[in-house]
């Protein structure tokens, strides 16, 4: 026969200890750690996609503007989320909340152009992210942020 009874076997909890909720919570801390540099590269690979997007736009609208006026068109100009309207000549508009800021290095009678597109603190760190487009259509990663 068993020493307690069936009130004193209702009345013992049956949860669990402390123990095993702390053994569960560094379980969970130790994925989590584990997780959160690949959550984060994968975060700032997507933020990169702003960029060579807009790059690809950029370069796809000099090419007709050229084809139309024998010429690149914008060497030196500027444009980001506060100077949205910038490449309006050539058809392209930066939307307001870019992280990047776009410039036309190089523009000349059709045979050079180089576009580059720059962000600091991708990651909330201070390494920059620059990607540039050339006449060619080739799209280079200057500086890689999600590697620094």
């Amino acid at each position: 026969m068993n020493a307690f009874s069936k009130e004193d076997e209702m009345s013992r909890g049956r949860g669990f200890t402390l123990i095993q909720l702390m053994i569960v919570v560094v379980v969970i801390g130790i994925f989590a750690a584990l997780a959160a540099p690949r959550v984060m590269t994968a975060i700032t690979k997507s933020k990169q996609s702003e960029a060579k997007g807009i790059l690809v736009q950029i370069y796809t609208m000099q090419r007709t503007y050229c084809e139309a006026n024998n010429s690149y068109w914008g060497a030196g100009m500027l444009a980001d989320s506060a100077n949205t309207d910038n490449f309006a000549t050539i058809g392209v508009q930066i939307l307001p909340h870019a992280r990047y800021t776009y410039e036309i290095v190089t523009a000349d009678d059709g045979t050079n152009l180089l576009v580059r597109a720059t962000a600091t603190g991708l990651d909330d760190d201070v390494a920059e992210d620059v990607w540039e487009i050339d006449q060619d259509g080739k799209l280079t990663c200057v500086s890689d942020d999600v590697f620094e």
